[in-house]
């Protein structure tokens, strides 16, 4: 049965509950599998260093474009339907990745499982607002589904590290298939359905603007680390991203029902904080994605070694959720922002000052150590000051649009990575191959590889007696671009740190510890919904 806004809706069933975790659990796995055993994809189909960058873009990108619109959807025809769907849809995108046997296939199956995630975040977390009218209780079902969450993203790595160790790749989508017909059948036999259609309508202007927008972007800067920034189809490229830019802004300020309020940009501590949010996820993706390459692309460790560090980055995270309500609601979210920021950046920094050869877990612990504590402790605190500063009747859209916004730096996080840490090391490879003593012969050979598929190419190419000279110039180089690529993150999140220093000062919001309101910690809790939000803010992220 289906309840309206007219409606009392029914309150939270055990069923409903249970099949919301499951679905932001298995929706979670999806987006960090492939990290582990991104080498492994590397080798067995021979990807370029750009084609490996859509990977993960591929499944992040359609939560980013899609996930206010999906949670408009949920409201208009209901969010079972969206969770049923949601569940085929990560079942049938990791089925194509399994049997895939090329990239195109590959990248296109991440993209189908990664339309099924964009349905399920918004709706899962609706169906618990909608059945917990009452704070308490609300922060309650809540915790669950937050724990849910990190538990996905910490056991995602094993699954693919622990099943590619001992059979082929391709099976490590297997289990996610079978997770996404089951999150479909929980979903249909226990889940109470509701939606709220009263004022909601899609914006297709501005969904069709902000699609082409990300993927013209995501293009341009992933291609043209390979056909050079000045290609007339990358310069190309990036005005039509600009020009889609432009024209979902225009679309916004003229739609009766937009995506995207602008008037929230006018709040400068709301502006600050989408900035934040970009800026931090950025980096803390990018170093996740250069950690990837670097072990298992570059070292070559084992699937399951390369994934421990991965699941020991969620781990933290999913062992300090319980803690962090109570830790917003006695130290100010601004003080917590600006400590989880700088933890960030000590850790990115530490980690590519580590030495080349550093990649066994002890000497990799502490800067994981710095980056799981700084990434959940800046997440929360900032979607308590992105949604504490802003009117509470748009705290909804809000906690939205910063979803949104931290969705488009997970997506560009592999991309500008890739761009700068493997196009410097093929800029390099091909200087050092200029000046090596090597015949002549061999010089052509390793630059041609070079220039097909970049330094990665090279230290994995199987180019006989060669390899025993050309693999370690070209995994220096790659070593020296990973490393350059980490400072980067390391840049963007200290930048972000300023930014909450300079721009948030003044900010008082009502979660800060003596605000007159008392409410519980946004984005622990949930915030107040709106008829204008397009979904609820996600309690930690997708990465």
């Amino acid at each position: 049965m289906n309840h309206s806004a007219a409606e009392d809706p029914p309150p939270l069933g055990l069923g409903t509950l249970i099949a919301a975790c499951l679905a932001i659990c298995v929706a979670q796995i999806g987006i960090p599998l492939s990290s582990p055993i991104i080498g492994e994809i590397q080798r067995d189909l021979g990807a370029s260093a750009a084609a490996l960058a859509w990977i993960p873009a591929a499944f992040i990108l359609p939560t980013a474009i899609l996930e206010l619109n999906f949670g408009v959807l949920g409201d208009l025809f209901g969010r079972k339907r969206l969770l049923v769907l949601g569940g085929l849809l990560i079942a049938v995108g990791s089925l194509i990745v399994a049997t895939s046997g090329t990239l195109t296939q590959l990248i296109a199956g991440q993209a189908v499982a990664g339309l099924g995630a964009a349905a399920i975040f918004p709706s899962s977390l609706a169906v618990i607002v909608a059945g917990t009218p009452e704070p308490a209780a609300r922060a309650r079902a809540l915790s669950y589904w937050a724990v849910s969450l990190a538990f996905g993203a910490m056991m995602a790595p094993l699954i693919s590290g622990f099943i590619a160790e001992h059979t082929d790749w391709h099976w490590a989508f297997v289990p996610l298939t079978v997770l996404g017909l089951v999150t479909a059948a929980v979903t249909l036999r226990w889940i109470t359905d509701s939606r709220e259609p009263p004022g909601r309508g899609l914006d297709w202007p501005g969904q069709v603007t902000i699609a082409v927008a990300l993927l013209a972007l995501l293009y341009a800067v992933i291609e043209g680390a390979v056909d050079g920034y000045t290609a007339p189809h990358i310069v190309l490229a990036f005005a039509l991203s600009l020009a889609a830019l432009v024209g979902f802004f225009i679309a916004e300020r003229r739609s009766r029902t937009p995506m995207l309020r602008l008037e929230l940009f006018r709040n400068p501590s709301f502006a600050a904080a989408a900035a934040i949010g970009l800026l931090a996820m950025f980096g803390f993706i990018g170093t996740a994605y250069a950690l990837s390459i670097k072990l298992e692309a570059v070292h070559h460790l084992s699937p399951l070694n390369a994934a421990l560090p991965f699941a020991l980055i969620q781990a933290i995270p999913l062992l300090l959720t319980p803690v962090l309500p109570r830790l917003l609601q006695r130290v100010h979210p601004r003080v917590l922002l600006v400590g989880g920021l700088l933890s960030l950046a000590t850790g990115e920094v530490w980690m590519a000052l580590l030495p080349g050869d550093a990649t066994d877990l002890a000497a990799m612990a502490g800067p994981i150590l710095l980056l799981g504590v700084g990434f959940i402790t800046m997440f929360s605190a900032l979607t308590a000051v992105a949604v504490g500063t802003v009117d509470i009747r748009h705290a909804g859209m809000a906690s939205a649009v910063t979803s949104l916004v931290r969705e488009t730096g997970q997506a560009l996080g592999p991309a500008i990575v890739s761009a700068v840490a493997l196009g410097t090391a093929s800029s390099a490879l091909a200087a050092k191959l200029g000046a090596a003593k090597l015949p002549a012969e061999a010089v052509g050979v390793a630059q041609g590889v070079n220039a097909e598929g970049g330094a990665l190419a090279v230290a994995n190419a199987d180019l006989g007696e060669l390899s025993r000279t050309l693999a370690p110039l070209a995994r220096e180089t790659l070593e020296t671009g990973l490393d350059l690529s980490l400072y980067l993150c390391a840049g963007a999140s200290l930048l972000a740190a300023l930014i909450a220093v300079l721009a948030l000062r003044h900010t008082t919001t009502a979660n800060a510890p003596g605000s007159s309101d008392g409410r519980e910690a946004v984005g622990l809790s949930t915030p107040p919904q709106d008829t204008d939000s397009a979904a609820p803010a996600k309690a930690l992220p997708s990465h």
